[in-house]
């Protein structure tokens, strides 16, 4: 939440490409898909960035 108790407006990032911190420093890439009033994302074509900087792919999509 943003400091004035109101969720931040999402809408204007969907179908965006977006840099994530997430706990832990870890860092992903990905595209906004979707979300709701917990904050809760989704995220398409997501690469995570290492310490290192090199790209993993760990969240593949099923097929």
């Amino acid at each position: 939440m943003s400091r004035s108790g109101q969720p931040p407006d999402l809408k204007k990032y969907m179908d965006k490409k977006l840099q994530i911190k997430l706990n832990a420093n870890r860092m992903i890439v990905g595209t906004l898909r979707g979300f709701d009033q917990f904050m809760n994302l989704v995220v398409d074509n997501t690469v995570e960035d290492d310490k290192n900087g090199d790209k993993k792919n760990k969240f593949k999509k099923k097929s």
